[in-house]
């Protein structure tokens, strides 16, 4: 080792904590944890030495750029050699301590050992089943696929890979589809369990909340709580599992063997960020859309998704395309939209990423394009769903932990990521042209129930400033025009709407109160839901938002 090399690992030692001198000292007595595996920032120069990274090592989404690191999950001997390398390696204790710690048995326990939040593929699989049977107008527990388990024979018995329907079956469609998927890297527990209560939360509150209600009816919601449950269940024993059980490739370690679903997707496959050793964390594969998962969801997704998009890599979908693509994942705090294959961006980049600023409007993380604010990735879900069909596609990467502590779900994820998932199955009829415009919110009436012929005063708050900031600022426009319609969105075939006025006599600010009267003479007594829209002065019209009102 030459003696500047000898100077660089030096300086790595000193920036370690305790535990980190620790796990690259050789086992001595009356050392009492001794972890399999480290959870370390490493330092890299440049975006091609990040990407090559990302094809040797697990690397997370938790990358700072501004001071060169990222966090990833290490073994001792990937530890020493990047150390002997010349790197910068900080092992982060209580991360490390938490993916190392032991798992009680959780025979007879809800949720999973350790983190009572986090539902099992069972308890997950038992809840959506309880929705068909519970609400059966408006759930469908549907069969699309089956795990590598499954149809591999000799082995664990496997699952079916399942989508959970949420509309309206009363009210007949084409209706806007927004597809949301969980748990495609086992480890990741957040993931499903956001997806599963937010169904639930939709269908609890339907008939009651007015948002929830409009989204059933005229909108569908197709939900994968569980994208990889075969690895899932590993995972649910402590084990940092992130691929799917296939065990055909390679000689590995449980915890290594596997494909990893998110890098076989058959659009850009074999590309940089994903790579050709089977027991690698992004091995893609031994060939695209491989795993019976990902044909699965491909399959499925192309089943209710137009392909909206031209075959060429400049082509663009249209303005006015439909349905919406969101996979959730941790951890890192980002919004990211593709491209993940190279840094050029997409030919939809100046549309994705407004949508992008009105997610993070809600739960704060960086929207930004994945190869851009991360590395290289390539085979990934959303960039299929984007290539291929052209339809709006997102991951979040959510929370600072695969393992989550159920506290920081409960008070940040959970409050942060709904609000968002309630806009995007909002956005989803137009996600190119409605996060452009103002959001409709704060709807009161002055009276929430009437006798027929007693006019209501419908006030609203038209705000075109909802963006978030991480990643970039999104200009605002002045208001223009407001409107409301009774009993069906603006877009149903034969709705009038009516014009709503500024509060304060003047459409001048990007952020005002309007009001309108709402005339009952002519409504029939029940139950009535006020559809609020707003519009800017670039002709864009945002999300609507409603509110009840009972006619006696």
């Amino acid at each position: 080792m030459s003696s500047h090399a000898a100077g660089l690992v030096a300086i790595a030692a000193l920036t370690l904590s305790p535990l980190a001198v620790q796990a690259q000292s050789a086992p001595s007595k009356g050392v009492a944890f001794r972890p399999s595996i480290l959870v370390a920032k490493v330092s890299f120069s440049s975006r091609e030495d990040l990407n090559q990274l990302a094809e040797k090592l697990d690397l997370t989404a938790a990358v700072d750029n501004g001071n060169h690191t990222v966090e990833a999950l290490l073994s001792q001997a990937e530890f020493d050699a990047l150390v002997a390398s010349g790197r910068t390696v900080e092992v982060l204790e209580e991360q490390t301590r938490l993916m190392n710690a032991p798992r009680e048995d959780g025979m007879g326990r809800l949720g999973i050992s350790g983190y009572a939040c986090y539902r099992t593929v069972t308890e997950t699989y038992a809840a959506m089943a309880r929705l068909e049977t519970t609400y059966p107008n408006l759930a469908e527990w549907k069969d699309i696929g089956d795990t590598w388990d499954k149809v591999t024979a000799g082995g664990n018995p496997g699952d079916d890979l399942r989508v959970l329907i949420l509309t309206n079956k009363s009210l007949p469609g084409p209706k806007p589809r927004f597809f949301l998927m969980g748990g495609i890297h086992a480890r990741e527990y957040t993931t499903a369990e956001l997806a599963t209560r937010f169904a639930e939360q939709l269908v609890t509150r339907y008939g009651t909340e007015a948002d929830a209600t409009w989204l059933l009816d005229h909108h569908e919601l197709h939900v994968v709580v569980q994208a990889n449950p075969d690895g899932r269940r590993i995972a649910e024993t402590g084990s940092s599992k992130r691929k799917n059980a296939n065990t055909s490739q390679g000689s590995c370690s449980t915890t290594t063997y596997g494909v990893d679903l998110n890098r076989n997707s058959s659009f850009d496959w074999g590309g940089a960020g994903a790579s050709t050793s089977a027991c690698n964390e992004t091995y893609r594969g031994r060939a695209s859309a491989s795993e019976p998962e990902t044909l699965a969801l491909e399959n499925y997704i192309r089943s209710i998704f137009p392909d909206q998009r031209g075959p060429g890599s400049t082509d663009a979908a249209p303005a006015d395309a439909t349905g919406l693509l969101l996979s959730l994942h941790s951890y890192g705090g980002y919004v990211l939209y593709p491209w993940g294959a190279t840094t050029t961006p997409p030919p939809n980049a100046t549309q994705l990423r407004t949508l992008g600023r009105k997610f993070n409007y809600f739960n704060g993380y960086q929207a930004c394009q994945v190869a851009s604010c991360l590395y290289a990735a390539t085979g990934s879900t959303d960039a299929f769903s984007y290539g291929e069909l052209g339809v709006a596609s997102y991951t979040f990467e959510m929370g600072n932990a695969f393992f989550e502590s159920c506290s920081a779900f409960e008070n940040t994820i959970l409050p942060k990521n709904l609000p968002a998932l309630y806009y995007a199955f909002k956005a989803a009829r137009r996600p190119y042209q409605v996060a452009a415009g103002p959001d409709a919110i704060t709807l009161t009436v002055s009276a929430s129930t009437v006798s027929r012929g007693t006019d209501v005063t419908l006030f609203a708050r038209a705000d075109d400033t909802r963006y978030g900031t991480n990643g970039g600022t999104e200009a605002s426009q002045v208001i223009l025009g407001a409107r409301y319609s009774i009993d069906a969105p603006s877009w149903v075939s034969g709705t009038p709407t009516y014009a709503m006025n500024p509060v304060d006599g003047l459409f001048n600010s990007t952020a005002e109160s309007v009001q309108a009267t709402v005339f009952t003479s002519g409504l029939a007594p029940g139950r009535h839901t006020l559809f609020v829209e707003a519009r800017d002065s670039q002709g864009n019209w945002g999300v609507p938002s409603a509110i009840f009102l009972n006619v006696q």
